[in-house]
């Protein structure tokens, strides 16, 4: 998932260019030549995959990256070879969207080099013939292979094409294409990763039989992502540079960049060892069978392990306005769950630490341990299924299925030796309220059914009498809560999220110790997206994060890149209403009054308004199964709250 840049950014890379002693380049058909390569062998050659997808044909993005490439200070021991493809139309006069087209870009300038017809950029045999046609006509002493477009994680892969109903390529499929062209005799110093979501464990251990070296990141990227004529500049002026050495070069030229955009709040970048990935996957398998040993042996491990992982770092939304990816960072997976793999945690954590070389992060992704694993927050077995075929980590797997209530405990038995019960089973019970003595709203959950619940927040309605509706507001986990009693209190303030006077519809996306992070539906422009905004609990303040739109949920391709507010823009914030005392009745979106973004704009806590509100508990389990409670009325009038039930 990458960039749809404004023109403020493409304003940036001229800057950036201007500011290392180069001039900016322009992609026109002035600025190329035809040329026959020459089979001559360099000291660095980097092997660009560029997918364009709709990142290219809406906003000219990869046109932008070539030309940051051409801006750069190469020398005479680099040379970039470029594939393009995967994109409807291009935003230049050259690239050819009815083609496969091959660049060289070097001191000399770009040249096309090659090309055939057009091809599906997600099948490997697209990427088996580029690797081959690289390894015949640009053999180096030092390689890297780069895979440029939208990312989805573990299960969805890289390169989603454009034309082809965005098919993309797998990690099952990358492995059997770089296999076949490239083979293991000669790794490549890096494999990057200009894409969201890829620095996974899974990934990792596929492409630690192919290279050194794994620069990738586990979030989505912002508008303005890698930073080309800044690490390749550093390479051009120095191809000496150790593998590692440029891999932190990308890394910083990146958080450099993000930072003087203004993009760089939630970034992650990894630099990842791969000759350390087996100790670390070793170590995984160890922790996944603990803790699939210690639930066969106590059911309720699965709900404590589940609630660590809702409260860790997570990646790409994973909630239903966001979509999910099922990525979590694994560092603090292990730092949250250590009361139930107290014996295999730190070696986790240790063997991480060893893997991960270099990393950066910005201020809200500061659990970013470097890479990220599968926990699924969805529920959905066939994702699971999936990611099975493809999990670096049989036993967590295993653990994973039988969280879900998947029959695998004949699987359990052979690896734990322990006859664990066939499934286990979904939250089941009721979930009723009270009011306590205090004016608070109560739910009791029997602590003996707490086995399989992930977490407990609530849900908020607004009950518009005048119009016989109640206005849905979201979700949230502002509420007191004792795991081992099962009782779970409000903590209603009076207070929700709003933007100039107007409040939002707010989804919970991560549950962290020092912020949360919501999805808040909007129109941008007239175009349905969403706002991600980070509460932090030390500041008890919102943070405006960015624009993203989200996972697709038919492809699992990251559909939008973070992009910053920019002045002007038009803002219109979706919530969503029902008859009133109608749960079960279908949705409308309600729209706000129309709000001009003038770049001072605060997302805030606003004081709700005097009136009647409804209140409900939500129970997850581990299975993805919800369960709300009965609902309560929290009526508020001139600063007080008044609790009652229904």
């Amino acid at each position: 998932m990458k960039r749809k840049l404004s023109l403020i950014v493409f304003a940036l890379v001229a800057a950036i260019a201007l500011l290392s002693g180069c001039s900016s380049a322009t992609l026109d058909s002035d600025s190329v030549s035809d040329k026959t390569p020459s089979g001559e062998k360099s000291k660095w050659a980097v092997y660009w995959y560029g997918c364009g997808s709709d990142l290219e044909s809406e906003g000219g993005a990869a046109t932008t990256d070539i030309e940051e490439m051409m801006s750069a200070s190469l020398g005479s021991d680099v040379k970039v070879v470029l594939e393009t493809g995967g994109a409807k139309s291009w935003n230049n006069d050259v690239v050819n969207a009815k083609k496969i087209q091959r660049w060289e870009v070097s001191k000399d300038g770009m040249s096309k080099v090659d090309e055939l017809p057009q091809a599906d950029m997600g099948d490997p045999e697209t990427l088996s013939s580029f690797l081959s046609f690289c390894k015949k006509n640009y053999p180096a002493e030092h390689t890297m292979l780069m895979f440029w477009d939208h990312g989805g994680g573990s299960v969805s892969g890289v390169c989603f094409d454009e034309n082809y109903d965005y098919d993309s390529l797998t990690l099952s499929e990358l492995d059997s294409a770089i296999g076949s062209a490239w083979g293991t005799s000669q790794k490549f110093d890096i494999i990057g990763m200009d894409t969201c979501l890829m620095a996974t464990l899974d990934n990792a251990n596929i492409m630690k039989k192919y290279a050194n070296y794994l620069v990738a990141s586990e979030e989505t990227e912002p508008g303005n992502g890698w930073q080309y004529t800044g690490w390749l500049t550093k390479l051009g002026e120095n191809p000496s540079i150790s593998a590692a050495d440029l891999g932190k070069s990308i890394c910083d030229t990146y958080k450099s960049g993000c930072d003087d955009e203004g993009t760089g709040d939630d970034i992650t970048l990894s630099v990842i060892d791969l000759s350390k990935v087996d100790p670390l996957v070793a170590a995984v398998n160890n922790m996944g069978a603990e803790v699939l040993t210690s639930a066969a042996k106590n059911v309720k491990v699965i709900g404590q392990f589940g609630r660590s992982a809702k409260s860790a770092e997570n990646y790409g939304g994973n909630n239903d306005e966001d979509g999910y990816t099922n990525m979590v960072d694994l560092g603090d997976l292990m730092k949250n769950a250590d009361k139930v793999i107290p014996s295999t945690d730190t070696t986790v954590v240790n063997a991480l630490k060893s893997a991960v070389v270099y990393k950066i992060n910005g201020e809200y992704r500061s659990n970013s341990s470097g890479l990220s694993t599968y926990y699924s927050y969805d529920g959905d077995t066939d994702n699971l299924n999936a990611y099975a075929s493809i999990a670096a980590s049989p036993n967590y797997t295993k653990f994973m299925q039988y969280s879900l209530g998947e029959d695998v405990s004949t699987d359990v038995q052979q690896t734990t030796g322990v006859a664990a019960p066939q499934t286990v089973q979904s939250y089941a019970q009721p979930a009723t309220l009270s009011v306590d003595k205090n004016g608070y709203i109560n739910l009791q959950l029997d602590a003996n059914t707490l086995d399989s619940v992930n977490s407990v927040t609530f849900n908020l309605m607004y009950n518009d009498k005048k119009n016989n509706v109640q206005v849905l507001m979201g979700n949230d986990n502002d509420i007191t809560a004792n795991w081992d009693t099962g009782l779970f209190k409000d903590n209603f303030r009076g207070v929700w999220g709003s933007m100039d006077g107007e409040m939002a519809y707010m989804e919970l996306s991560e549950e962290g110790s020092d912020y949360n992070l919501y999805t808040v539906p909007i129109k941008l422009n007239g175009k349905e997206t969403n706002l991600s905004v980070s509460y932090d609990f030390d500041k008890e303040k919102f943070t405006i994060l960015g624009v993203n739109a989200g996972i697709d949920p038919n492809t699992g391709m990251a559909s939008r890149d973070l992009t910053k507010l920019t002045k002007g823009d038009k803002i219109v914030l979706i919530t969503y209403t029902q008859p009133l005392g109608d749960n079960n009745a279908a949705k409308t979106k309600k729209e706000s009054k129309e709000i001009t973004y003038s770049g001072k704009n605060q997302f805030e806590e606003m004081d709700l308004k005097d009136g009647t509100y409804t209140y409900n508990f939500v129970v997850k389990d581990t299975t993805g199964k919800t369960t709300n409670s009965n609902p309560a009325t929290l009526t508020l009038k001139d600063g007080d709250i008044t609790a009652a039930l229904k």
